[in-house]
């Protein structure tokens, strides 16, 4: 279980231009949820993950790993625990690194550092063996520049990375935003079949709604610092588009251009994405007091603000 408890993150505080980015924000997670949040810009959902993964320390609250609490961790700590995947192609590699040597250093994350061969004989064969899964040849071209990739590939190689030691939480952020829509459709394939196969604990930001409802098992929604809606299992796969954008509006959210279009192409279905797991995870697990599990495996619970 991993918890995310009364966290309060404060920018430029004390200032005119003070900003409460986090407000006392709780999250609770099972093992194996798959969580996708949406939310307006500066809800808060970037600065939620940036804590969580130790790059920008929270002001107040607590983040407990499996029981240990790892507030105090600094990020190079944490990130044995954490794999994260940016929406800048080029922020999750090495692009003057060959595809083999950005590889290897994913699998030593977190582990300390001797002389020795950079790239062993053995790691050569898991590295081609899961990158061939990608269908995207990268396994014919190991000794290539990272930079020589195009994003998508980029993209696709930073999810192995993020993945390649199972973590105890994937965190993506908005990592199909800055591709095209055929290469974003192939990043998501990729993150439901990594994800579910390797029953990985994940948050994801999106602003694609109709993606946030295909996905995952549990769906939250931010609103300046808050959780104003936490959606899950049969509830969360009864949700359509206009369901959410109608919680937006009622929160007074102002909307960005790539909501709207989710809205203008699927006003009502929520259709666009549809992984072939249909959003339930593998995740067993039931939450105390919410009754018992649905056809996912996960009660519903609402959280109105």
């Amino acid at each position: 279980m991993i918890e995310i408890l009364g966290i309060h993150k404060w920018f430029h505080r004390g200032t005119p231009q003070e900003v409460h980015a986090l407000q006392g924000l709780d999250l609770v997670l099972e093992p194996g949820d798959f969580v996708t949040i949406i939310g307006s810009n500066g809800a808060g959902k970037s600065t939620l993950l940036s804590c969580i993964a130790g790059t920008i320390a929270e002001d107040a609250g607590t983040i407990r790993f499996h029981g240990t609490d790892v507030t105090s961790w600094p990020e190079w700590r944490r990130a044995r625990l954490i794999g994260r995947v940016f929406q800048d192609p080029l922020r999750g590699t090495c692009a003057g690194g060959t595809v083999a040597q950005n590889l290897a250093l994913a699998l030593r994350r977190g582990e300390r550092r001797g002389l020795g061969p950079g790239v062993r004989r053995a790691e050569r064969e898991l590295f081609r063996e899961r990158l061939a899964a990608l269908g995207l040849g990268l396994e014919h071209r190991l000794h290539d520049r990272v930079g020589l990739l195009s994003g998508g590939q980029r993209q696709a190689l930073t999810m192995v990375m993020a993945t390649l030691r199972t973590p105890d939480l994937l965190l993506l952020d908005e990592h199909t935003a800055a591709l095209d829509p055929k290469t974003a459709a192939q990043i998501l394939e990729l993150t439901e079949r990594t994800v579910f196969s390797q029953k990985i604990t994940t948050l994801m930001v999106t602003h694609n709604l109709a993606h946030a409802i295909a996905l995952g098992n549990r769906l939250v929604m931010m609103h300046r610092g808050r959780i104003l809606f936490d959606s899950y299992g049969p509830d969360k796969a009864r949700l359509r588009v206009g369901d959410l954008l109608q919680r937006f509006h009622e929160a007074d959210a102002v909307l960005n251009d790539r909501m709207l279009l989710t809205e203008a192409s699927s006003p009502s279905t929520g259709e666009g994405y549809r992984p072939a797991g249909h959003g339930c995870p593998p995740a067993t697990n039931h939450r105390e007091g919410h009754g018992p599990a649905g056809s996912c495996g996960h009660p519903s619970q609402e959280k109105n603000p």
